[in-house]
């Protein structure tokens, strides 16, 4: 069972959430504005949130900017618009996935436990450590260090650069980052990997040992610069 809170002003869609989530064992706190349910975050801990796009008071893209400047709490938004430009945009302002309305009971609660379990999956068969360039990564803390000093990265960018580190100089598809970090309930959402390595090249923008190279079409590789 997981702490979920979601935060939509739509009272109907929140009901129905509630009965939803609850008959999958979830324990499930719900906010209709954006600044309760960043005070109820703060409050309250939850395991994921899930948070409309479409707030009275804030945007639900401002809702993600906000809580990621101090949480690494996994953050799945709801949007009745399906442009990858969106998601890209939602990707890019700290969310983990992006689901579009209407959406089955069934997706969400597979999207949340992907999500959710994303931690204690996504790098089951690395070893603890793992050198790349002059970047360390520390599988079991879940941090990349350059010397003593550690990168700030959320966990899915974690998640995406400890694979391509794991694999570094080979060529990693979209499809097998997506499944390591995101689960094997994803497939074709591409879009979340760009927008991911786009986050990492620009957090590392400073690093010249590394580089992530794209491979046209069909993926990424972690390379060491000589």
């Amino acid at each position: 069972m997981a702490h979920l809170l979601v935060i939509d002003d739509d009272s109907s869609l929140l009901r129905a959430l509630r009965v939803g989530l609850r008959a999958a064992g979830h324990e499930v706190a719900a906010a209709s504005r954006a600044e309760e349910g960043l005070a109820q975050i703060a409050l309250t801990a939850p395991d994921l949130v899930i948070v409309d796009l479409g707030l009275p008071d804030m945007d639900g893209l401002d809702v993600c900017r906000r809580v990621r400047e101090w949480s690494d709490v996994p953050l799945i938004v709801l949007s009745a618009t399906g442009a990858d430009e969106t998601k890209i945009t939602a990707l890019n302002a700290g969310a983990d996935d992006y689901v579009t309305k209407p959406f089955s009971m069934g997706e969400l609660e597979a999207r949340i436990r992907a999500t959710l379990r994303g931690r204690a999956s996504t790098l089951v068969e690395a070893p603890p450590v793992i050198d790349v360039g002059s970047l360390t990564v520390d599988v079991v803390h879940h941090e990349v260090r350059r010397d003593a000093e550690v990168v700030d990265l959320t966990e899915k960018e974690f998640g995406v650069f400890a694979f391509l580190a794991r694999y570094a100089g080979r060529t990693c598809t979209y499809q097998m980052i997506l499944t390591s970090v995101w689960g094997s309930y994803y497939g074709g959402e591409s879009a979340y990997v760009h927008a991911y390595v786009h986050r990492l090249r620009t957090k590392l923008a400073a690093e010249t040992s590394v580089q992530i190279e794209t491979v046209p079409g069909v993926g990424y590789r972690l390379v060491s610069v000589p």
